[in-house]
């Protein structure tokens, strides 16, 4: 099966090589998506010989998701990835998280940072388990990370899931998709490593509120 990793990027020049590079020893069809960079992710992840479509404007990972995907099944994709840049995830859980899709027993693996007794820093689980309590509440699925990157679809969820936030309340949006269209799905654990870099970079509260907003109003 064709399976394609989805990687949208916003000013990763410091982390895209080394991210690529930890996801090329798995897969070949790798496309970086670079949601309107003021750095040099295009042009590094070009030299690291991956697929880049580029944004000319910041539009929001959501939106960047939704390109990807796109183009992944334009080019026959039968199993999406999607995959932060900062590098916190284990490239070789991949295939581990792929294969119950592969398989046929779900449409859907969502991978959780607190299946695996990951150390999260404290003021990131608060809102993530908030966000995790909202997205209960709409959507009725009891999930236990739900604004979590590391997802794998097959290609009936990846054309059937309509991504119409353009920023991180696509995250939301994602399970609630799953849930209105009735996909079976499967969570599994996988390792997050939380660096300097990828800390300083990680959702604020401000941006919680902005999810909340999005979700409600938009």
């Amino acid at each position: 099966m064709q399976t394609f990793v989805i990687i949208p990027a916003y000013n990763e020049a410091s982390v895209i090589a080394d991210t690529i590079r930890d996801v090329q020893k798995f897969y070949k069809d790798i496309v970086v998506v670079d949601d309107g960079s003021k750095d040099k992710t295009s042009k590094i992840a070009e030299i690291a010989g991956v697929k880049v479509l580029r944004h000319i404007l910041n539009r929001g990972q959501g939106a960047a998701l939704r390109t990807g995907i796109n183009y992944a099944l334009k080019q026959g994709a039968d199993v999406v990835v999607t995959y932060d840049a900062d590098g916190q995830f284990e490239a070789e859980e991949i295939s581990r998280l792929c294969h119950p899709v592969i398989n046929g027993k779900c449409d859907v693996v969502l991978g959780s940072r607190f299946l695996s007794g990951n150390r999260i820093p404290l003021f990131k689980k608060i809102i993530l388990k908030s966000a995790i309590l909202f997205t209960r509440a709409i959507t009725g699925l009891r999930l236990t990370d739900t604004h979590n990157g590391f997802r794998i679809m097959n290609r009936k969820a990846a054309e059937q899931i309509k991504i119409r936030q353009d920023r991180m309340a696509h995250a939301s949006e994602i399970v609630h998709e799953i849930a209105r269209l009735k996909l079976s799905y499967k969570e599994l654990p996988i390792t997050v490593k939380y660096t300097i870099y990828s800390k300083r970079k990680g959702q604020r509260l401000s941006g919680a509120f902005h999810i909340l907003f999005d979700l409600i109003f938009k």
